[in-house]
């Protein structure tokens, strides 16, 4: 065992983090505020672990995004290299396991899958195959998806995936015309899903689970693979998770969860807080350790977060303690109308980078999507730089063409990947041809038709030739050129050219897997591409200034934040065709605006709207009641456009 002279490496955690960090074996819940230094006590932990022998491939930790995954990865490799005091053999090179959710649940039925009849090519099938399948499945059930919106039922499906519930089970329990509807569209969605063998985001949980639940052999494999589990974000976790941290940690019971009540903002997507809530009931003898100091925010920014917080009651109770001094008021601005919002955070922007503040150090936070629209709008017309958090890199058209063609070669079930590829370019494959295949009646095609096919087979065989001896980079780079892609988008003008500097960058970005044995990088390049969160395109364009909604920017930090849009009705949010938000839905909305006040290091700007125009509609607005819970003493008004002084009321 290490000793604490021997533990040179922890001085520079507080004592609060040096206990969670030290502790070994048994359930341990870190109740860690924002800003406290979680990852870093996370992978302390882990180096400990690893300092008293535990082997690193025993070790299992998950988080939610692929970018929190890819940090901790980063500080655990590195604290590896720096520390040389490991009891391992010299020829040790395993690593722990780290990932998100979904991408551990990949890794399981990649291996395991087979168990219970899936395949180990199957597709993931991202949100807008989904939302095609179901268009799909409802025209099966002989209704109009005009009618039947493929969005809400797939909200419905994977809300009640998210809450265990199966088609089976809701077909028991169904109530009303609404649950039967559902139940028979969901059923015949899981038919399409299986005949193009693809999951869902939703069913590489779920069937997950369903493999450890039912299958000895691989329970018995993934509870003695990792004797030591932790999980970031406890508080975010839905049934499904809960369930699956519950069976993986079935043997050894080594959980070590990390969380905050505070902080839980996913109840739209089944997240529970009675799962951390419950933590020492589930999880007996469980040890609990509070980190409270903060090392992200200014005190007046805390004092703020602390002051909304403390009204909500279903929570952990604990007040975030400052390490930065700075008493530095938020600044509040009361504006006449949308425009006049985006006005002054523009041009507020403006002076801060020309003050010499980086771009990437602010970020404009919304509660809803369309916010964004006036915001650019005013970017644009002042020539600032910004990013808009939401266009993920991979799904612009010609990397997810791209990314068909691999797919379609390795699993040519899959019909929304033969679809796309087979029109990415024009060849002479168009939908009649398509349905005709698609049928079983590709003999029915005509001699030119079956040449045209026989050629895209081909190209598709190649594709699948090659991604079994090659590095992932050259099969990306084979399917570009022989798709014709490449040819295509070179002669397509300006435009064609942009698009094609995004095929180079998914070649670029497959040489990263170019370290794996084939084709263990491919299968995990395409893993790895499906299921990617608007997070992980933050590192693609760094030069601007972050727009995002406040969900997007769970996790993130930055030196200077706006709050927009702080509105009754808007923030907090009002349901629609809802009179007034549940007890819990309230407390949703207070710990979102938590979040959002807790992003910031040096200053928070709040502004709202006496007047927006909403669905083409002019409306008086009051200003959100979160801004009430703020003592006066550490808000300062800001001046307008004019150089008016705006009031507070």
């Amino acid at each position: 065992m290490c000793t604490q002279m021997e533990n040179g490496w922890l001085e520079n955690l507080n004592p609060a983090q040096k206990e969670a960090a030290l502790h070994q074996n048994g359930p341990l819940l870190i109740v860690a505020g924002a800003g406290a230094g979680k990852t870093r006590v996370i992978t302390h932990r882990i180096l400990n672990l690893m300092k008293n022998g535990v082997l690193p491939e025993k070790i299992l930790a998950i988080t939610f995004t692929n970018k929190a995954a890819g940090e901790m990865k980063r500080r655990i490799l590195s604290m590896m290299g720096d520390n040389s005091s490991f009891n391992l053999p010299v020829y040790q090179t395993q690593k722990p396991f780290m990932s998100t959710f979904h991408s551990l649940c990949v890794h399981i039925l990649r291996h395991s899958g087979s168990a219970i009849g899936i395949p180990k090519s199957f597709t993931i099938f991202d949100h807008a195959d989904s939302k095609s399948a179901l268009r799909e499945a409802i025209e099966l059930r002989g209704l109009n998806p005009k009618q039947y919106d493929p969005g809400m039922f797939l909200h419905k499906i994977s809300r009640k995936k998210a809450d265990g519930i199966t088609a089976e089970k809701l077909a028991e329990t169904a109530s009303d015309y609404s649950d039967e509807l559902t139940v028979s569209i969901w059923q015949k969605y899981d038919d399409i899903l299986r005949r193009d063998k693809a999951l869902d985001f939703d069913d590489l949980l779920v069937k997950a689970v369903k493999l450890l639940q039912k299958n000895e052999e691989a329970r018995n494999l993934y509870q003695n693979a990792w004797t030591h589990i932790h999980i970031d974000e406890y508080q975010d976790t839905n049934a499904i998770q809960y369930k699956l941290v519950r069976i993986l940690s079935g043997v050894y019971g080594n959980v070590c969860a990390v969380g905050d009540v505070d902080q839980c903002i996913y109840g739209f997507r089944g997240a529970s807080v009675k799962n951390l809530l419950n933590f020492e009931k589930d999880f007996k003898e469980s040890k609990v350790v509070f980190l409270e100091e903060n090392y992200r925010s200014t005190a007046s920014i805390l004092e703020a977060a602390n002051q909304i917080i403390s009204k909500n009651v279903i929570r952990v109770p604990k007040i975030l303690r400052p390490t930065i001094a700075s008493k530095e008021p938020l600044a509040i601005y009361a504006a006449y109308d949308e425009e006049d919002e985006a006005q002054f955070i523009s041009g507020k922007c403006r002076t801060l980078i020309k003050a010499g503040i980086r771009p990437e150090e602010i970020a404009v936070l919304f509660r809803a999507n369309y916010q964004s629209r006036v915001l650019e709008s005013h970017f644009l017309q002042n020539e600032i730089p910004y990013q808009l958090l939401g266009t993920k890199f991979f799904e612009r058209k010609e990397v997810k063409d791209l990314l068909s063609f691999i797919r379609t070669a390795l699993n040519p079930d899959s019909r929304p990947d033969f679809k796309r590829a087979a029109n990415a370019v024009p060849r002479g494959i168009g939908k009649t041809t398509v349905l005709k295949i698609f049928a079983g009646r590709e003999g029915d095609l005509t001699g030119a038709a079956k040449i045209k096919v026989a050629e895209f087979r081909k190209i598709l065989a190649d594709i699948k030739k090659l991604s079994e001896k090659n590095k992932c980079s050259e099969v990306v780079k084979f399917a570009l050129n022989a798709s014709g892609l490449q040819n295509a988008l070179k002669n397509d003008g300006v435009e064609g050219q942009e698009r094609l500097e995004n095929t180079h960058e998914l070649v670029s970005l497959a040489a990263k897997y170019d370290t794996l044995d084939a084709p263990a990088g491919i299968d995990q390049f395409l893993t790895d591409a499906a299921l990617t969160s608007d997070q992980d395109d933050l590192d693609r364009k760094n030069n601007g200034v972050k727009l995002m909604t406040i969900h997007a920017a769970k996790g993130l930090e930055f030196d200077y934040v706006f709050i927009c849009g702080l509105e009754e009705g808007l923030f907090p949010h009002e349901k629609m065709g809802r009179d007034e938000l549940s007890k819990e839905e309230s407390e949703e909305e207070r710990r979102l605006m938590y979040v959002a006040i807790t992003r910031a290091r040096k200053k928070v700007f709040l502004s709202y709207a006496g007047v927006r125009t909403v669905f083409g509609l002019r409306e008086a607005r009051l200003p959100s009641q979160f801004l009430t819970d703020i003592d006066e003493s550490l808000l300062e008004t800001e001046t307008g456009g004019e150089g008016i002084k705006t009031i507070y009321l």
